[in-house]
């Protein structure tokens, strides 16, 4: 049986970086939804009903009474989101699916490696982890092309503040020689995933981001640190 869409109000809208915002999507009354953390929601104009996107929530399963997605200006969708979208306006819901989840067990380190706006549903990852005080272990290699596109870098180093299992990283691709960032530059590399590795057997990875981005993170897990595909899991943006 098909899923129906709700449809919900825009309760706020957050500028994240210039091409970028959060949308916050309210719960009508009445409506009362089970989901996990790292699912995606299908939205849509209420005067577009034939032209559907799916946005990982950049919320978690604790934040009850809304949904939070993170958008790019980019495609048709995204452009009118990030340009247009404002509180008060309308969108049609279908209910959260996916299986892009996290293994929250206190064995495992979850290793996630993000691009761009890739990185939003490993902030519903670690907020979910910190609410919780899990013992499972977090870290987050996040590449961007300069320091005006790192999405939720204040709430992730909060977070870092909060949680003793969880460690988070920015590299930049494109910034300028002179720019004055002392982080790290450059692009994610087989080295530093391996860095962060202290007992493989017990490693998750984890990829999302645009499609290069994410078959990039495959070479490097699967093939140069030869990791089995099981402990990977991917969520690709077009």
């Amino acid at each position: 049986m098909a899923k129906e869409a709700t449809e919900m109000s825009v309760a706020a809208v957050t500028v994240e970086v210039p091409d970028s915002k959060t949308v916050r999507l309210e719960w009508p009354a009445g409506y009362d939804v089970d989901f996990k953390t790292g699912q995606f929601i299908t939205v849509y104009w209420p005067d577009e009903p034939s032209y559907k996107r799916a946005y990982s929530l950049s919320s978690c399963a604790l934040d009850r009474g809304f949904y939070e997605f993170t958008v790019k200006r980019d495609g048709k969708m995204g452009t009118r989101l990030v340009d247009w979208i404002k509180p008060g306006q309308r969108l049609m819901v279908l209910p959260p699916t996916g299986k892009f989840l996290p293994a929250y067990e206190p064995n495992k380190h979850l290793l996630c490696l993000a691009g761009g706006s890739g990185v939003t549903p490993f902030r519903a990852f670690v907020r979910e982890a910190t609410r919780r005080k899990l013992e499972t272990r977090l870290t987050v290699l996040y590449s961007v092309r300069t320091t005006n596109d790192i999405i939720f870098d204040s709430e992730f180093r909060d977070l870092e503040h909060q949680n003793p299992h969880f460690s988070y990283f920015v590299t930049c691709t494109r910034l300028h020689p002179e720019d004055p960032w002392t982080g790290r530059r450059g692009r994610i590399t087989a080295e530093w995933v391996k860095e962060q590795v202290t007992d493989l057997a017990n490693t998750v990875f984890y990829a999302c981001g645009p499609n290069e981005l994410v078959h990039f993170a495959e070479d490097i897990v699967i093939n140069k640190l030869g990791v089995a595909k099981e402990q990977m899991r991917v969520e690709k943006w077009g």
